[in-house]
């Protein structure tokens, strides 16, 4: 009760403050050794072992203990994408990490927490299934915002051997075909699970591909220490996996999670004790929940910055600021990219706007001159703002992150060869009550865009064409343009659907299964979302 409370403090303060992210940490309820199903569990291999620290003879990390085996792929498994998923030629990842690209990196914010399975049963009865979702989960300690997700990772089949592992090597290849060059690893805590699962995600990236590479990132308002020479320990250690992101020349990419909750001179001495005492020199790049505020007292520590950044589509502009006051210092940016926001564990969400926030959001990236990109988040569903492949969304939100990390990158526009439509809306009228006993209902965050009830049809043609339109029981169509084109319908109870006429002949077509009805359980607030190009 009294870290709910602690909790519920910080969120309204945030609200007040117009902060654009607080993240909801402890309720994740993941630093033990396993989920606390309140049911018998079955048989697993014994958690990874943490990193031994330093030893004490050097006062040098000691070496990190060699990556587990992992197990063949279960048949559920995504395998790679199916010819034809998107709507250009995606390049290889060579090519998108070749001294072309301009050094221009894509990263995605990892969350130790939500991992493709947290008990290696079938999705049908796993912990998200059974705590997570239903309200009644977790002897009902969600139930107040009608469960603590609504998303959850796309199902993977249980695996033999050392499951967990397998699993990271899967995250790793699905961001890596996608065009993605590493992950942002959130470290939530220097101990316990969650410290566990990142030593192995660094392992399983390295195993993986060797040039994939994960930043770290330290959580301030998770980890519990107020000592620099702790933290900076842990660092030490955790620069040791190949994996560790470091520039050309060797420097250790630091970038904590909002970096002003330490003063500059906190952090001068944590930087300072990981060159002096391990040998690590570093370049720091802290991300700041507040910028403005705050990026002059850090300049003379930092290689670069970045910000969490809004989640809606409106009043994106001010990136362009942070970008041209970044390079004015000399420093590199990393502009923060995202799809979406709905936390009903804090009563507040986001107005996306269909794929407005995605696309505005990456355009930002691309016309201001960003240096680097952060995908926030890869799998925080507690927030719901995942660009990994879900239950609800499949691939969408990644293929079309594919195809804006390609321009960002290469500089050019990649050519349309596949009509392919992509359909989103929400399963739910954005003022509808729900009737599951649920209390604690999400607003619009301040300085979000409105509410609105819409699908939205975003199309990807090689030529001119007609999209034909099922809306609940609305029939309608519009002639469309060749490249992209958004087209926005009024929400209508039912399902939708869209496909692509040309000629008087049927081409791709998308449905979304998910049917708009007038009462709902829970208060479900996410956009939901399908490709032609997937068939789902």
């Amino acid at each position: 009760m009294l870290a709910f409370l602690l909790s519920a403090l910080l969120v309204g303060a945030c609200v007040v403050a117009g902060v654009a992210w607080q993240p909801f940490r402890a309720a994740a309820g993941q630093d033990g050794a396993a989920p606390d199903t309140g049911a018998p569990r079955p048989t697993a291999p014994p958690a990874p072992s943490a990193s031994p620290g330093p030893t004490a003879a050097t006062g040098s990390p000691a070496p990190a203990a060699s990556a587990p085996t992992a197990p063949a792929p279960g048949p559920a498994d995504a395998g790679p994408r199916p010819a034809g998923a998107l709507p250009f030629d995606l390049p290889g990842p060579a090519a998108l990490r070749s001294a072309a690209a301009g050094g221009k990196l894509v990263f995605a914010h990892y969350f130790t927490p939500y991992p493709l399975s947290l008990d290696n049963v079938s999705a049908d009865a796993d912990y998200y299934t059974r705590n997570y979702l239903d309200p009644a989960g977790e002897n009902g300690k969600h139930e107040r915002y009608g469960g603590l997700l609504r998303d959850r990772p796309l199902p993977v089949a249980p695996k033999g051997g050392d499951w967990e592992y397998a699993n990271l090597q899967q995250e790793v290849r699905t961001a890596r075909d996608a065009g993605l060059d590493g992950f942002t690893l959130d470290l939530l805590s220097l101990t316990g699970k969650n410290r566990e699962r990142a030593d192995l995600l660094m392992k399983a990236a390295h195993a993986v591909d060797p040039a994939f590479r994960i930043m770290l990132m330290p959580d301030m308002t998770s980890l519990k220490t107020d000592d620099p020479a702790v933290l900076a320990e842990a660092l030490a250690v955790l620069a040791r996996a190949p994996a560790a992101h470091r520039l050309g020349d060797g420097r250790l990419v630091v970038s904590p999670f909002k970096a002003e909750e330490k003063d500059p001179a906190w952090w001068s001495r944590v930087l300072d004790t990981l060159r002096g005492r391990y040998g690590v020199r570093t370049a720091f790049v802290p991300l700041f929940l507040d910028f403005d505020a705050h990026h002059q007292a850090f300049a003379a520590l930092s290689y670069g910055f970045s910000e969490w950044g809004s989640r809606s589509y409106v009043g994106q502009e001010g990136a362009t600021a942070a970008v041209d006051r970044s390079h004015g210092l000399g420093k590199v940016w990393m502009q923060p990219v995202s799809v979406q926001d709905a936390r009903p564990n804090q009563g507040i969400y986001d107005e996306a706007g269909n794929t407005a926030t995605l696309r505005a959001t990456w355009t930002r990236a691309i016309d201001d001159g960003a240096d680097w990109v952060q995908l926030t988040t890869w799998n925080d569903y507690s927030e719901g703002s995942q660009f990994a492949p879900s239950r609800h969304n499949g691939h969408a939100y990644l293929d079309l992150s594919s195809y804006y990390l390609t321009r960002f990158k290469t500089g050019r526009w990649p050519r349309i060869v596949r009509d392919t439509l992509y359909l989103t809306s929400r399963t739910q009228f954005a003022a509808a009550d729900p009737t599951g006993g649920q209390s604690l209902l999400m607003s619009p965050r301040k300085g979000s865009a409105a509410p609105r009830d819409t699908v939205e049809v975003l199309s990807f043609l090689t030529e001119p064409a007609t999209v034909r339109t099922s809306v609940g029981p609305v029939e309608g169509g519009h002639e469309t343009p060749a490249g992209v084109h958004a087209r926005l319908l009024p929400l209508e109870p039912g399902t939708s659907s869209a496909q692509v006429v040309r000629d008087g002949r049927a081409g791709p077509g998308v449905e979304l299964p998910y049917r708009v009805g007038p009462e709902v359980r829970v208060q479900d607030l996410q956009y939901y979302a399908a490709s032609s190009g997937r068939g789902a």
